[in-house]
């Protein structure tokens, strides 16, 4: 059983290559640029492990994670447009570097790489992986749209959150997964469990996302506390204070949201804080956590053939605050 640091290097030597014609460079370049850019690439790799669970790797398994991460790296490319995100991995992002029609152009271009990649698939397995990747994809572009449609709300629901983070984040983890375990071979309720837990795993680690953003330490955590709350975020801290403040609370949170004032993260803080949002965000994100194990303990597979999974969710979740 490969680690996921021994996963990661397998898939990188078989990636880290041009997908891509040399010309028109000027359409091609750019996607080949965000590859170059990298990051974990936790959700290929997630293939190979949703694949390993209940077999040896096979060598279709490379061909789907190498679609997921051209798809991820697709939508990584239009949230940024959407988003107006300046950088990306610590460099420009596609569309301020090559302008945002060539950054579009580009993101549909590895969306069309990505099914190139999985119609080298076998054709038995090929139905299963084209029904998951495409209900994947779908589900990404609703989950996009509900954040978008946040943005225009004064508040959110927690269900619609979680329903938005579900979509937009933990199905592509889910399923990338799932598709490892159909290549493998695993029965409907293993493929099931495997996808719950990658779907769970994904929450828990949007909730430590959002907790770290707002109470984390911005040496550990690796960026500048507060940015969510000076982006009046709605995020699971932000939604769980509307619910539970009190009515001078709720007026000073809105006023608050409304303007830029210096202190404006430090205030919000302190209502966080007076509304035990901390203690209540930990507690959620062990939830979900236990959840995913649960999930991924039910597979039935020998525990020895999970512990990768295992060391998978210790690692997404060590972020220390």
């Amino acid at each position: 059983m490969y680690s996921f640091p021994e996963l990661s290097k397998l898939f990188d030597e078989r990636f880290n290559i041009r997908h891509f014609p040399e010309h028109p460079n000027t359409l091609y370049d750019p996607a080949q640029y965000i590859l170059a850019l990298k990051g974990k690439r936790i959700r290929p790799v997630c293939v190979l492990m949703g694949n390993q669970l209940f077999d040896e790797i096979d060598p279709d398994a490379y061909h789907a994670a190498a679609a997921i991460e051209l798809f991820h790296n697709f939508s990584l490319i239009h949230d940024d447009i959407m988003d107006k995100a300046p950088m990306r991995r610590g460099m420009e992002t596609v569309h301020v570097k090559y302008g945002e029609s060539t950054a579009l152009l580009a993101g549909d271009a590895m969306f069309v790489k990505a099914y190139e990649y999985l119609n080298k698939i076998k054709p038995a397995q090929l139905q299963k992986v084209l029904f998951l990747f495409n209900n994947t994809a779908s589900a990404v572009c609703e989950g996009q749209q509900m954040d978008m449609d946040f943005e225009k709300r004064e508040t959110a629901g927690m269900d619609d959150y979680v329903e938005m983070i579900t979509l937009k984040t933990s199905v592509l983890l889910a399923a990338s997964l799932k598709l490892g375990a159909i290549l493998g071979g695993a029965g409907e309720g293993n493929q099931n469990h495997l996808f719950e837990f990658g779907k769970n795993l994904g929450i828990a680690f949007q909730v430590q996302d959002d907790y770290l953003d707002a109470f984390g330490n911005p040496k550990k955590f690796g960026k500048k506390v507060g940015g969510d709350i000076l982006a009046n975020k709605k995020t699971f801290l932000m939604i769980h204070a509307f619910e539970t403040a009190k009515p001078a609370q709720m007026a000073e949170l809105k006023e608050l949201i409304k303007n830029d004032a210096a202190d404006k993260v430090e205030k919000v803080l302190q209502i966080f804080k007076d509304c035990k949002v901390d203690d209540w965000a930990t507690e959620l994100k062990n939830k979900y956590l236990q959840t995913a194990l649960m999930h991924l303990e039910e597979t039935a597979v020998l525990s020895a053939r999970k512990k990768p999974l295992q060391e998978l969710a210790d690692y997404l979740m060590m972020r220390e605050s």
